[in-house]
Parts: structure tokens; sequence; C-alpha cells
């Protein structure tokens, strides 16, 4: 089943980030092993002045171009609403495109985003004509105001980034799929390892965006891979249903009139 973001149709459920890989070449063939066609990249940990950040730009947009899928600049480093827009701006003129992974920071220690200038900077960015794709917490009540301010697709933490603790609080993930059903919930950041992300998959959650779980393994395009097939297996097993789990045990053959071979 293909994913829609914005409109656009995605044979790939799965979100990859660029940073912290090995090498460039390492990068390169994760992102194709993984199957993504929507990738990320900071603009503000880049300096477009400069020529090295202006080739490691272009060394992921040919990536891109490879794979037929999409540039999703991100915001990463922003603490207010005015500098997450200056670098909006900057990003469109940049990469020609109007999807921006939103990340607004209010905490140093766990880049835990601050949800007043989350808010604040959505409603500004769709107002400028951006398709948004807020970085936010497990917070119901947050998803939903993103949600009523015009963010087509949401994107909750598992945990904080970079961990890989994985899904610290399923509860809240699966109150946020059932209260927002007509929202794309994209599960980003905290993901360490593919179990994790097919757990999401099978909570219906509609896509994984991950970097560390890739970039950081003893293999990053052999976890690539393991991503991949963790994320169909995953959305194969909710639309298939997975069978409620029971208090009690029940006999997967019954005798209750069931024939039976009997020896004389």
């Amino acid at each position: 089943m293909s994913l829609t973001i914005y409109g656009e149709q995605l044979n790939s459920r799965l979100l990859i980030g660029t940073a912290l890989y090995p090498s460039p070449d390492i990068m390169k063939q994760a992102i194709l092993a993984s199957g993504s066609q929507v990738v990320t990249l900071s603009l503000k940990r880049q300096n477009p002045q400069e020529q090295s950040g202006q080739q490691i730009w272009q060394y992921i947009q040919d990536i891109v171009k490879q794979t037929n899928g999409f540039l999703l600049p991100n915001t990463a480093g922003c603490k207010t609403a005015k500098e997450v827009y200056t670098l909006a701006q900057m990003s469109r003129e940049l990469f020609q495109t109007s999807w921006l992974k939103l990340e607004v920071i209010g905490d140093d220690y766990n880049l835990q985003p601050d949800p007043f200038e989350l808010l604040k900077a959505t409603d500004i960015l769709i107002k400028a004509g951006f398709n948004v794709l807020p970085y936010c917490t497990d917070d119901l009540v947050l998803c939903q105001r993103l949600y009523d301010l015009g963010c087509e697709v949401i994107m909750p933490w598992a945990s904080p980034i970079g961990t890989g603790k994985g899904l610290m609080n399923p509860y809240n993930l699966e109150t946020i799929r059932t209260r927002l059903p007509n929202a794309t919930l994209i599960l980003d950041a905290g993901i360490g390892k593919p179990s994790d992300a097919c757990l999401a998959m099978e909570m219906g959650y509609d896509g994984i965006l991950l970097n560390s779980a890739v970039a950081l393994a003893d293999d990053p395009v052999l976890m690539a891979r393991a991503f991949a097939n963790s994320l169909n297996s995953g959305e194969q097993a909710y639309r298939a249903g997975i069978m409620q789990p029971r208090q009690t045990a029940h006999p997967s053959t019954p005798t209750l009139d069931t024939p039976f071979w009997h020896q004389n």
C-alpha cells in the first residue's frame, strides 16, 4: 500500500535522514537499500556560503533524484518561530520545495520540542504556503492542535532524538492514532531497532522517520534493509487484523465435533 504525503504518493513508508553516517558513500548505499523516497537534511547545520555545504547538499539531491523521491529539509537547531521562518524561506528558495520538517527545540538536554513556539511557527508557515511536517512529543492535545491548524502530517516522537529507546509510551501513541483517524501519522525520533518500527506500524501508524538507528549501526546498509522489511511486516499485520489478546487459554484444535482417527 502506498503512502500519501501532501498529495504525493510514495511506494515506501520509511523516511530517512542523512546525518551521522561513516561516509557519504555509505549514506547513499543505506538510503538506496532502505527504499525510502523521502530524505531529510538539515539547513542550519550547513553553511550555504561554504563550498563543502553546497557539495553535500548537491550529493543528497542527486540521491533523491535517483530514488525518484522527495527532499525534506528540516529546521533542526531552531528555537523560535522567527528563526524557523527565516530558515524556511531560505529552504524554499534553495531546494524549490514547500515541504518542511518543522523542529522547534525547547530543551537542549532531551531535545524536546517547544509546544508553544511549535504551534506559533506552524500557523505562520501554513499561512505562508508551506507543507508542514511537525516534529512533536506524544501529547494528544498538541497533536490535535497541529491538526486543527492544517497539518495533514503529524510526527510524534517515540522517545527523545537519538536515544534509541523505542516506544516509551505506547498508550499515548495508540491514543493519538485512535483520536486522529484521518491524520497521516509518522513516528519520528527514538526508534532503535526494526522491531520498534514494526510495533508502531502494527498500531496503525502510516510511516517511520529515522536516522541514528541506521547511521550508527555496525552495518548501516544491512540495517536499512532490515527496517524496510520491518515496516512492510507491521503494515501488513495491521491491515490483516491482529487477534485480540485473551485472558484464558483456548485450544487451537477443539475436540468438540471434531473427527478423530481411532486405532483398533
